[in-house]
């Protein structure tokens, strides 16, 4: 048990808050009217940009705390991706059955960056929880850097959503849904700190991991289907530095 005054509410309260601010990262679709296939690459790009530079920020997070969990971590979250994929296999789009308006290839990749992503919650929720776990002051500014954080991460979602049909309030609140781990896990994270710390570098590596795959093997191709090779090359590295600067000022 943590030797704090820090409430159980107060932190339930402070990790809902992060996964919250997870849809606001909507706010730039609500002055986009349409999306091209273009453009479509180009969201692809800079969502494949916006993982791979939470993944590097994930990964050196979790190398400091054990490199050899780390490793694992990532491992498994290539196999999550690996067997989200086999669970859901990529058809032809030619005569797909459509859910909810999707087709069977966009709603197999929504699936696949909400499973990751929520995968991704799970870490964060333990950090926030152990967090509080620790020294005067630390949980706050964790949670605070974890909620500015989680707006980029709700732009990803957003450009992987929205482009293939989903309105932006479902987009947001399925931002939200992707969050919802972090107060679930940084409750249980606070009141059994010593029990949670060891495996909080498997699950950054995991979320890492499960990413890092997504961007290679599924976003990345798939922008350059839809716009140059140059073009999706600059945005995704734009993004990914800027993902970057965006962690190392937090």
């Amino acid at each position: 048990m943590p030797e704090s005054s820090i409430s159980v509410w107060y932190v339930l309260i402070a990790a809902t808050l992060t996964a919250v601010c997870t849809g606001l990262g909507v706010i730039p679709f609500l002055f986009v009217k349409s999306v091209s296939k273009r453009l479509l690459g180009l969201g692809n790009a800079v969502a494949a940009g916006l993982m791979l530079g939470a993944s590097v920020g994930l990964t050196l997070e979790a190398w400091l705390l054990s490199e050899s969990r780390t490793v694992i971590g990532l491992l498994l979250g290539a196999l999550l991706v690996v067997a989200t994929g086999w669970l859901l296999p990529e058809d032809d789009d030619h005569d797909q059955p459509k859910v909810a308006a999707l087709s069977k290839a966009n709603l197999r990749k929504i699936i696949m960056v909400m499973a990751i992503m929520t995968a991704h919650s799970f870490a964060e929720g333990i950090g926030v929880g152990v967090s509080f776990g620790g020294r005067e002051g630390f949980g706050n500014f964790i949670s605070s850097a974890i909620a500015i954080h989680n707006i980029p991460e709700g732009i990803a979602i957003a450009l992987v959503m929205i482009p293939r049909g989903v309105s932006r309030f479902k987009a947001a609140l399925w931002s939200i849904v992707s969050s919802l781990p972090q107060p679930l896990m940084a409750v249980p994270a606070y009141l059994f700190v010593l029990s949670f710390a060891p495996i909080l570098p498997v699950g950054l590596g995991l979320a890492a991991g499960a990413m890092f795959y997504m961007v290679f093997a599924e976003l990345l191709p798939e922008a350059n289907e839809n716009a140059s090779r140059i073009q999706v090359a600059i945005v995704c590295a734009i993004s990914t530095a800027a993902m970057l600067a965006y962690q190392w000022m937090m």
